[in-house]
């Protein structure tokens, strides 16, 4: 399934030169004024997963097919946002429709690029972006209201359900807190979701530092991870000029490049890693000589679901799954080895598929 991300946050912060780098791509024009990006850029791109490469070259897959994720440049956004300011209507419109936002924070200073506010502080900008997203979904909050009242005093079921979230939703909301805190019980949670209020999304912070300071981060993106910390959030430090500069390379020359500048890692890399976590997904493979292939379930999606993702009919069919743990089929050479010692498993509906599995569906059509 994969995961569509929104990247948002003030003008000039690196957004679309961060977006050209993750997506390889020059689509999103990246230049030193407010607005330069008018239409969301929408780039799918292969999620890194060295694991499916070692699976693939053990079972000497013809082609290697990596789990995809989408990211999508949204217009920079001002104070007043909520209200039509700069391009909100349509930043706000963009960003319901992801699964999650990654706000990219100005965390480098540099006099040559302007900065909107005229300073450079990082949790204020935050608290920008946070406050006009809260405005918004309290005028949509106030409209849904009104519209659903002949169906509550009606008695619909599924109107009075709607209207004590909302109910929920506006308290928290008014206390200036994101509608992220409610605390949603487990039969009200698909009605929650339905309602695709701004602050239920996920954040992760990505803190857009200078180049000489992407291994360590700097004052500013450890304040950032301080209050990322505090609400729940994730964070990550990227320097979207080095990011921008490894697309460019081959993998040899990127690996060389990383090296130098002191990191482990590209940015994309632990940005996947971290957007995986704060939306508790995992990965399973399905291997075989003609290709190796990931796919993206969420933590905790029992087998059939997970079937489900490859085909519906494999999950209306589902008879069973057989399943190889990760590191039992490369300890053990492949997929023969690990049945012939007793590492593959027959694993039923009830089974709830682990990060990493090899996994063998049967079904009837």
């Amino acid at each position: 399934m994969g995961f569509k991300t929104g990247i948002v946050g003030l003008p000039n912060v690196g957004k679309s030169t961060l977006f050209n780098a993750l997506t390889k791509t020059a689509a999103a024009q990246a230049a030193n004024f407010p607005f330069c990006t008018i239409e969301p850029n929408v780039g799918d791109v292969a999620v890194p997963d060295a694991r499916l490469d070692k699976l693939a070259q053990i079972a000497e897959s013809k082609q290697i097919i990596p789990a995809r994720m989408t990211f999508v440049d949204i217009a920079g956004l001002v104070k007043g946002a909520s209200q039509g300011e700069g391009l909100g209507n349509q930043f706000l419109a963009n960003i319901r429709e992801c699964d999650a936002i990654a706000h990219v924070l100005r965390c480098f200073e540099d006099d040559d690029v302007t900065h909107v506010e005229g300073r450079v502080n990082p949790v204020e900008d935050a608290e920008v972006i946070e406050t006009e997203l809260m405005l918004a979904d309290m005028e949509s909050i106030e409209k849904r209201l009104q519209n659903i009242v002949r169906k509550v005093r009606g008695g619909d079921k599924e109107a009075v359900q709607q209207e004590r979230l909302l109910r929920a939703a506006q308290a928290v909301l008014e206390e200036g807190k994101p509608a992220r805190t409610v605390d949603v019980a487990e039969d009200d949670q698909k009605a929650w979701e339905m309602l695709q209020l701004l602050t239920t999304k996920p954040i992760l912070y990505v803190c857009n530092v200078a180049e000489d300071e992407a291994a360590e981060g700097n004052a500013h993106s450890d304040a950032v991870a301080k209050m990322a910390a505090e609400q729940g959030a994730a964070s990550v430090v990227i320097s979207a000029r080095i990011e921008e500069e490894i697309s460019q390379l081959e993998a040899d020359e990127a690996e060389m490049f990383l090296g130098e500048m002191g990191l482990e890692e590209a940015g994309l890399d632990r940005l996947i890693r971290a957007g995986y976590q704060l939306l508790g997904l995992q990965t399973y493979f399905t291997v075989g000589p003609k290709e190796a292939r990931a796919w993206t379930i969420a933590q905790g999606t029992g087998a059939p679901a997970a079937a489900g993702v490859i085909h519906g009919d494999f999950e209306r069919g589902f008879i069973r799954a057989e399943t190889i743990a990760y590191a039992d089929y490369v300890e053990l050479g492949g997929e023969q080895p690990a049945k012939e010692a007793g590492k593959m498993r027959a694993e039923g509906k009830g089974y709830v598929v682990k990060d990493g599995d090899v996994m063998h569906f049967l079904f009837n059509a």
